[in-house]
């Protein structure tokens, strides 16, 4: 905040809030100063946030939050700029500036800097979600059957997950056959066919923490370009992640995967790499071709290369990679699907 230039933070994303305050409600700001830091909420979370909050003061507001962090931010003579997080929206911004007398600026990434290094307690927490999720698509994928449509499927895995304790990271993107080739499917009617190919991208949340995985199979025989499509991702993805050391620029492991797509006569994926993950699905760092920086210990990335022929198929193995103090750390591996296995998944269906 110091280096921002600014006495007071509102923090307005709940990532942000659960990060410093413990906090997994919604519809709540908080207002953050050298001395203090007061979550302002509703009486829907008051009894939530005096049990999940400590060290931190409860302010339950009956009108709009903004009035309610304008009243408290008033309260401090002292403060004389007050920043306010990227995820305001701009009425936010307008009503704190006529409720205040300070001077207010933007002032995105002060939390998310931090955030970005994961201790102990977080990874553990991803890993825990890791093994729920892939407990979870086992046991759904022991359900496949003909004329399932994706809808079924992703159902299916986000039931899993709830039976587990967990809920869903993000929304689940279930894709049969050509359906493969859109980055970001929406899981449709589209029923599942005896010789098909399934792509998995999916996560569950455990604790605030999530983890983001893609995995995919052949129904019965693949064909010989699915076959060679599917290991030439697998082989960007491992010589990806082999690259991954503290120091190592984040471009860098972008520019190793898509050259080995490449270098096998095929044209690579147009979105990035990876990146970073923990209370939300897409965090810092970037791994793309124009991302500055290195990687760092603590860094928790995906890794995610793909392949996409429209109208034909769409391949993409994706983990999440630990940057650790030397090297780097698996947290996504299981034992039965994971990119290790020497074969391509193949499952047989009735």
């Amino acid at each position: 905040m110091t280096k921002k230039g600014v006495d007071c933070l509102v923090v307005t994303a709940n990532e942000n809030i659960c990060y410093l305050s413990g906090f997994t409600g919604h519809d709540s700001w908080l207002i953050v100063t050298s001395r203090s830091a007061t979550l302002v909420t509703d009486s829907r979370y008051t009894e939530q946030a005096v049990s999940e909050c400590f060290g931190c003061r409860i302010f339950e507001r009956t009108g709009a939050i903004s009035k309610a962090a304008a009243k408290i931010i008033g309260k401090h003579k002292s403060i004389e700029t007050v920043g306010i997080e990227d995820s305001a929206s701009v009425a936010v911004f307008k009503t704190l500036k006529k409720e205040l007398k300070v001077r207010l600026k933007a002032a995105g990434g002060i939390v998310e800097v931090p955030r970005r290094s994961k201790n102990a307690s977080e990874v553990k927490a991803v890993q825990a979600a890791a093994k729920i999720s892939y407990d979870a698509l086992f046991e759904s994928l022991s359900c496949l059957k003909v004329g399932m449509t994706e809808s079924d499927l992703a159902g299916r895995l986000e039931f899993e997950m709830r039976n587990r304790r967990a809920t869903p990271f993000f929304d689940t993107i279930v894709c049969f056959g050509a359906n493969g080739s859109r980055n970001h499917h929406q899981p449709s009617g589209r029923k599942l066919k005896k010789n098909d190919a399934i792509l998995i991208d999916f996560g569950a949340k455990y604790k605030s923490y999530g983890c983001d995985i893609t995995r995919c199979f052949a129904i019965g025989a693949p064909t010989p370009l699915y076959e060679k499509v599917y290991f030439t991702v697998r082989a960007a993805q491992l010589a990806a992640i082999a690259a991954i050391k503290p120091g190592v620029k984040l471009s860098e492991i972008d520019k190793i995967a898509r050259d080995a797509i490449t270098d096998a006569g095929l044209e690579p994926y147009k979105h990035g790499t990876g990146h970073g993950l923990g209370l939300f699905v897409h965090e810092i760092p970037n791994m793309a071709k124009t991302s500055k920086g290195t990687l760092m210990p603590g860094d928790i990335v995906t890794v995610e290369p793909g392949i996409y022929m429209p109208g034909k198929l769409g391949v993409r193995i994706e983990d999440d990679i630990l940057v650790t103090e030397t090297n780097r750390k698996i947290l996504t591996l299981d034992k039965k699907y994971g990119f290790s296995e020497p074969d391509m998944p193949v499952i047989s269906i009735c």
